[in-house]
């Protein structure tokens, strides 16, 4: 396991490659012939490092680690996906002004796919990807077509730009929080050695 980000090391503490084969080999369940050498201790240093993240994954709030497994794990579960839209649906609310009740029905399906968007840009732990529905005629159609919600075109700048903003911002902040335990683990492996 080689560790370069907080997010990859997240991403990568599950697997549990086989002795002398990739996980990939072990998934499909052949030998793939190659030139190096037969068994080594990689098996082990890899457990030995995915032990020290899943440690750390495991002792995070409950919705810390649900956001980090929806963002990074190597299959993230529909409950967690749904836990984590709760939580940035939550603190988003926190942060925003008063809504009428249907704005908040509306506001919890914003958030969804709010916390889509976010996932993908930074799906693969690089933060590389670019939002693919940063127009609101584009997100608007998306949420239609997901949810069958519809949000109003007129005065979107007003009544939904805030809040989008305010779901990144909650997404960025539950992210932080989730992967600087992680962060501080590395930071301490790699000083150790």
């Amino acid at each position: 396991m080689k560790i370069n980000s907080a997010r990859q090391a997240w991403h990568d503490c599950n697997y549990n490659p086989a002795p002398g084969q990739t996980s990939d080999a072990a998934e499909l369940g052949v030998v793939v012939q190659s030139t190096e050498r037969g068994p080594t201790a990689n098996p082990a240093m890899h457990a030995v490092l995915a032990g020290h993240i899943q440690s750390a994954i495991a002792r995070l709030h409950f919705q810390l680690r649900a956001f980090g497994n929806a963002m990074y794990a190597a299959e993230p579960t529909d409950d967690d996906r749904e836990e984590a839209e709760a939580a940035v649906f939550n603190l988003a609310c926190s942060r925003a002004a008063r809504m009428t009740a249907s704005k908040r029905e509306r506001a919890e399906y914003v958030a969804k796919g709010v916390f889509r968007r976010y996932r993908y840009m930074h799906q693969g732990g690089q933060s590389a990807n670019a939002d693919p529905l940063i127009k609101p005629e584009l997100f608007r159609a998306w949420i239609k077509g997901e949810y069958d919600i519809e949000l109003s075109s007129a005065a979107w700048g007003r009544d939904w730009e805030p809040f989008v903003q305010l779901c990144f911002d909650a997404c960025y902040d539950i992210d932080a929080r989730a992967l600087s335990p992680i962060g501080r683990v590395i930071y301490k492996m790699k000083e150790a050695a």
